[in-house]
């Protein structure tokens, strides 16, 4: 393919060998803006490689701390008389009564989840829609909606 020189003059140039030049520097753009895409792709994944390795380097430092305070507040039951087998276990009855209370958080918050009911109803909508308006295919159209996919 052709292309213009800086000694060229365009007016010059037919037609054809101008949409050729046209079509060649578009392409070249084209790779160029993928080349591009992909080194700022590769470098972000990188950065998040390195920053999810830090947050579960972070994740496991959070756990060994509950651990250690853990231990510490047993024995500083300990310290104001209670036996040490009752500290352990005063202290991981607290710990029991924190995830029941999640548990329950998080019931309570997933029972609010509704499914898409707008979704859903549009949906039925639009395929009574399509029902009433086929006319004389009305029995195709009604095998067609009896998927398992809209039944609640």
């Amino acid at each position: 393919m052709s292309e213009a020189l800086p000694g060229d003059r365009v007016e010059d140039k037919s037609l054809g060998e101008l949409v050729a030049m046209a079509s060649s520097n578009v392409s070249s753009l084209i790779r160029a803006e993928l080349d591009l895409a992909k080194l700022e792709l590769k470098d972000d994944a990188k950065k998040a490689a390195l920053g999810s390795g830090m947050f579960a380097i972070a994740g496991l430092c959070a756990g060994l701390i509950v651990i250690l305070l853990s231990i510490a507040a047993a024995y500083g039951l300990v310290a104001l008389g209670v036996w040490h087998w009752a500290a352990f276990l005063i202290v991981a009855g607290v710990y029991l009564l924190l995830a029941a209370a999640l548990v329950g958080i998080g019931y309570l918050r997933i029972r609010k989840i509704r499914g898409a009911q707008r979704t859903r109803a549009q949906l039925r909508a639009d395929f009574e829609m399509l029902r009433h308006r086929g006319g004389g295919d009305a029995d195709a159209v009604d095998d067609a909606s009896d998927t398992p996919a809209l039944a609640d």
